[in-house]
C-alpha cells in the first residue's frame, strides 16, 4: 500500500487524514501546528520534520492548505515538497486556490518528474469528518486512476474533470453557486419573516419544490436555532470569491452576482463576523431589515 504524506491539518485536513489513518493508509503528516501532528500521532499516523521531510518519505503527498500563497511555500518554497520529493512520486493539492498557481506549482514539479493534481473538495467540516466530501479533480487521467482509491477515503464523490487547473476552476464554480444560493436564502427568509409569516413553515413548504437545495437543507436549521458556527468560514468563502473573480477577470467573464455577494460577505467581515460560518450571509439582510430568522419559540 502506498505511503502517503499530508500536509496541512487545519479544520478540514486533519478530520481528512484521520479518514485515511481509519482506510489502513500508512500516513505521514506535517503541520506548523505542532498540536495537531501530536493528534494524528495517537491516531497511528508517523510524524514528519518538515514539507520536504514527508515528500521524501512517502509516495503520494497531499496537501490542504489556506490559498494559493500558502501552497506555493509549502510546495517551492525553502525546506518545501520539491526539496524531498522523489521522481514518480504525485503531488495532490487539495486546497481551494487560485486555478493559475495549480498550473505554475504543476509545471515546476513536473520538472522534477513529479506528477500534480489539483482536487479541492466541497462539503465543509462536517463532510471532511465523515468522509464524504465531493472531490473535483484536475490532472493526467492515468494519475487519477492510480490515487482515485485514497481519494475515496475522504470522499462519497470523486471526479475528475479536465486537465490541471480544472479542479480549482470546477470548485469555484461550486463556490459562486454556494455563496449566491445562501444569499438568496437569507434575502427570502428575511422577506418572509418581516411579513409576519414563520419561517420554519416556509422552509418546509419551499424545500421539496424547485427552490429546494443541499444549502438550504444544510444551512435552514442553523439559522433557525442561530448557530452560525463553521462549519465554512465567511472569511475563507471570501478568498475563494476573490479568486472567483480574479479568475473572471483574466477570462473576461462578468461576474455581477459574485461581486454582489462579496461585497455582503466584506461587510459582515468588517462587523467582526469573518470566523462565522457562511450560513451567517443572513445576517447582513437582518440586520438591515431589523429582524431575526429564528425558529419561533
Amino acid at each position: 500500500m502506498k505511503k502517503i504524506g499530508f500536509i496541512g491539518l487545519g479544520i478540514m485536513g486533519k478530520p481528512m487524514a484521520r479518514n485515511l489513518v481509519k482506510a489502513g493508509y500508512r500516513l505521514i503528516v506535517y503541520d506548523i501546528n505542532a498540536d495537531a501532528v501530536n493528534e494524528l500521532a495517537k491516531s497511528g499516523a508517523e510524524e514528519g520534520k518538515s514539507s520536504a521531510d514527508v515528500a521524501s518519505r512517502s509516495e503520494v503527498i497531499i496537501t490542504m492548505l489556506p490559498n494559493s500563497p500558502e501552497v506555493k511555500e509549502v510546495v517551492l518554497g525553502n525546506n518545501g515538497i520539491i526539496e524531498g520529493v522523489k521522481s514518480g512520486s504525485v503531488v495532490v493539492d487539495m486546497s481551494s486556490i487560485a486555478p493559475r498557481t495549480s498550473k505554475e506549482v504543476a509545471e515546476k514539479l513536473l520538472h522534477k518528474g513529479v506528477i500534480m493534481l489539483d482536487a479541492p473538495v466541497s462539503g465543509g467540516e462536517p463532510k471532511a469528518i465523515e468522509g464524504t466530501l465531493a472531490i473535483m479533480v484536475g490532472g493526467p487521467e492515468e494519475t487519477f486512476n492510480k490515487i482515485k482509491d485514497i481519494l475515496g477515503a475522504m470522499g462519497s464523490s470523486v471526479k475528475l474533470v479536465g486537465d490541471i487547473g480544472s479542479g480549482n476552476i470546477t470548485k469555484l464554480a461550486n463556490q459562486i453557486i454556494v455563496a449566491l444560493n445562501i444569499a438568496a436564502i437569507g434575502e427570502a427568509m428575511v422577506l418572509a419573516t418581516k411579513a409576519g409569516v414563520d419561517p420554519e413553515k416556509v422552509y418546509q413548504a419551499i424545500r421539496g419544490g424547485l427552490a429546494g437545495s443541499t444549502a438550504l437543507d444544510a444551512k435552514m436549521p442553523m439559522i433557525l436555532n442561530g448557530n452560525f458556527k463553521p462549519g465554512f468560514r465567511i472569511e475563507l468563502h471570501i478568498k475563494d470569491l476573490m479568486n472567483a473573480l480574479e479568475t473572471a477577470k483574466e477570462l473576461d467573464v462578468p461576474y455581477i452576482l459574485t461581486s454582489k455577494v462579496l461585497e455582503i460577505m466584506q461587510s459582515l467581515k468588517a462587523d467582526g463576523n469573518a470566523k462565522d460560518d457562511h450560513g451567517g450571509i443572513i445576517r447582513f439582510y437582518e440586520k438591515s431589515a431589523k429582524v431575526e430568522v429564528r425558529k419561533k419559540s
